[in-house]
C-alpha cells in the first residue's frame, strides 16, 4: 500500500446529487469503507450508500428506558422505602401518581441521548476538518457535492483510487491534504 503520511484522502466533486449517490453506492461495491459525502442539502439515501447506519435511535430508546426507570425507581424510594407516609389510608406503592414524572423524565432522558448521541457520532463540534483545505470546498454548502475517500481505507491506494474515482466521471478528483 502506498500511502501518502499528508495525505488524508481523494476528494471527487459531483454537479448533481444523483451522479453522487451513484458514485457513493459504487465505491461501496468496490469495497470502499472509509469515504464520506459533504452535499448542501440531505440526499435520502446517501448515508445506506455509503454503508453508514444510524445508531441515534437506539441511544434514544435506551436512554428514554434508562431514564424511566430511574424516575420510577426514584418515585418509588422516596415513597415507600425512605419516607413512607400513609395519606388517606393509599397504598404507599401508588403507581398511578408516579406516570406523569416517570413520563416526562422518559422524554426529556431520551431527548438528551438523542442530542449528545447526534454529536457524538457525527463528531461534532469539529472546528477543523482537512476537507477545509480544499478551495473548490466552499461550493459544498452552494451546488457541488463531493465524495471523499479517506487514505486510511484499507484498499486505498493514490493512484488506483485516483483512476477509479475518474472513472465515476467527476468535474475533478482533487487531493485532499491533511
Amino acid at each position: 500500500m502506498n500511502k501518502a503520511d499528508d495525505v488524508f484522502g481523494l476528494a471527487a466533486e459531483f454537479e448533481s446529487h444523483i451522479d453522487l449517490l451513484r458514485a457513493a453506492e459504487k465505491s461501496y461495491e468496490q469495497g470502499y469503507r472509509k469515504m464520506d459525502a459533504y452535499t448542501p442539502f440531505p440526499i435520502e439515501g446517501l448515508a445506506e450508500a455509503l454503508g453508514k447506519r444510524n445508531r441515534v435511535p437506539l441511544m434514544a430508546l435506551i436512554g428514554g428506558i434508562i431514564g424511566g426507570a430511574g424516575a420510577y425507581y426514584m418515585m418509588w424510594y422516596a415513597n415507600v422505602v425512605s419516607y413512607p407516609i400513609n395519606i388517606g389510608g393509599r397504598p404507599l406503592h401508588s403507581w398511578p401518581a408516579f406516570i406523569p414524572i416517570t413520563f416526562e423524565l422518559t422524554v426529556l432522558c431520551a431527548g438528551l441521548t438523542a442530542f449528545f448521541g447526534s454529536l457524538g457520532t457525527c463528531g461534532l463540534p469539529k472546528p477543523y476538518h482537512p476537507m477545509f483545505n480544499l478551495t473548490e470546498f466552499e461550493r459544498a454548502s452552494q451546488d457541488r457535492f463531493f465524495l471523499c475517500i479517506e487514505a486510511h481505507d484499507a484498499i486505498f491506494e493514490p493512484k488506483k483510487t485516483r483512476e477509479f474515482l475518474q472513472g465515476l466521471n467527476p468535474v475533478r478528483v482533487t487531493e485532499v491534504p491533511k
